[in-house]
């Protein structure tokens, strides 16, 4: 059933208000099925001057002229405020007109504001490293709106094209006091993501009208992933060493490498993630830690072994944890090491064991990526395909295969 609702504006002055040189203020009457609420428009006449009937200050002065455009002005916005409550659907009433005309109806938000409501909303449903990312693109937003605007932050409606760009070009040459460097091309565009995806939360949310990323094209740099070659991780698993650190540290990196689990959830595995799988073998089955994945791999031998000889290591009797626990910046530290003393060259992180375990023990291996899929845990064979790049002499091996095929035809 449609419902209709009367709507009028008009103007008087409060006559029994009159000051001294004979002038009254101006209010505009809103009035919605039968109920009025006046709005003072904060101007004055001289209510000699006022024409009732008509609503308008009498005479061609340039006075009359000029408040009588006000006046016109303010009641087509008035008009355009109820319209627009009308259009989003709302039963309106003089009040939400009244609101919607000083808009006090519609909160201006900032960088600020929004950054709060990403971490509190969103930050459940991120991974803890992720919302460490995002504190630190914040952290630098607000260092580049001091610097270019001179102010603690800035209101989102403001945020342009230009705005990004400028940031993008003080990303490129900042220099974070934990940085050895500046920041790579790469990393500036993971910023500048975060960013997008904030204010396009904003944007989603009607905190602001338009979205300042409609022209932004972001430059990634395409990086071959580094992984190590069968001879690398050879020798890293016969690297003997009487200092602890560097043992623990080494047996966590063949860990990862034999399983594609990252650091992050290795740390959380307990007893309890080893089941029995189909084959009546042990399998490691728990969900990843970054996006809530699920993952289920079977156990081989080198895990088995490295399992058994933590199981009453003095540190995971302390945690309850599968494997010792060590911090991430120390292992990667630690992880230089090793490599010097097994003779790799490679900048060794400890995510090269993730592309390792893809493409030196797996691919390499005749595993199908689809597998190699599900075993890392991701839910778009594409993404595995960037992680699982095929390594030469598995193109070698496969091209030999269709030779000695084609000979024996």
């Amino acid at each position: 059933m449609r419902t209709s609702s009367t709507f009028s504006v008009l103007f008087w002055v409060y006559s029994a208000r009159v000051n001294k040189n004979n002038s009254a203020t101006i209010y505009a009457r809103i009035t919605i099925n039968k109920k009025r609420l006046s709005i003072s428009l904060k101007h004055k006449v001289n209510i000699d001057l006022w024409d009732t009937s008509r609503q308008k200050v009498k005479g061609n002065s340039e006075i009359a002229k000029t408040l009588n455009y006000y006046l016109d002005e303010t009641k087509a916005e008035l008009i355009q405020s109820y319209r627009d409550l009308k259009n989003d659907g709302k039963v309106v009433n003089a009040e939400l007109v009244k609101a919607r005309y000083l808009g006090e109806d519609k909160r201006i938000y900032s960088l600020k504001d929004i950054f709060r409501y990403h971490n509190d909303k969103m930050g459940s449903k991120l991974a803890t490293k992720t919302l460490c990312h995002y504190r630190t693109s914040q952290k630098y937003i607000l260092a580049f709106v001091l610097e270019e605007y001179k102010k603690a932050d800035i209101y989102l409606q403001d945020l342009d094209y230009a705005f990004v760009l400028s940031f993008e070009s003080f990303l490129r040459s900042y220099q974070p006091k934990h940085y050895q460097g500046k920041i790579g091309n790469n990393a500036v565009m993971k910023h500048i993501q975060r960013l997008r995806k904030m204010v396009t939360l904003a944007y989603h949310m009607e905190w602001i009208e338009r979205d300042p990323f409609v022209k932004f094209k972001p430059k990634l740099e395409k990086r071959e992933r580094e992984f190590l070659t069968d001879l690398e991780l050879e020798r890293i698993q016969n690297l003997n060493t009487n200092i602890e650190r560097l043992s623990v540290v080494k047996d966590l990196f063949i860990f990862s490498c034999y399983t594609g689990i990252s650091y992050g959830d290795i740390i959380k595995l307990k007893k309890d993630h080893i089941i029995l799988g189909i084959d009546d073998n042990p399998w490691i089955m728990t969900t990843r830690n970054k996006n809530g994945n699920p993952f289920k791999i079977p156990l081989l031998p080198v895990i088995e072994s490295l399992i058994q000889k933590y199981e009453n290591h003095h540190r995971t009797q302390f945690t309850g944890s599968l494997m010792p626990n060590i911090s991430n910046q120390r292992l990667n530290s630690y992880l230089k090491e090793i490599a010097d003393l097994c003779g790799i060259k490679k900048n060794l992180t400890f995510h090269m064991a993730r592309h390792t375990f893809a493409t030196t023990v797996t691919l390499s291996n005749g595993v199908p990526i689809e597998t190699v899929s599900k075993l890392l845990g991701h839910t778009k064979l594409a993404t595995t395909q960037i992680y699982a790049r095929v390594i030469e002499r598995k193109v070698s091996d496969d091209m030999q295969l269709l030779r000695n095929k084609l000979s024996n035809k």
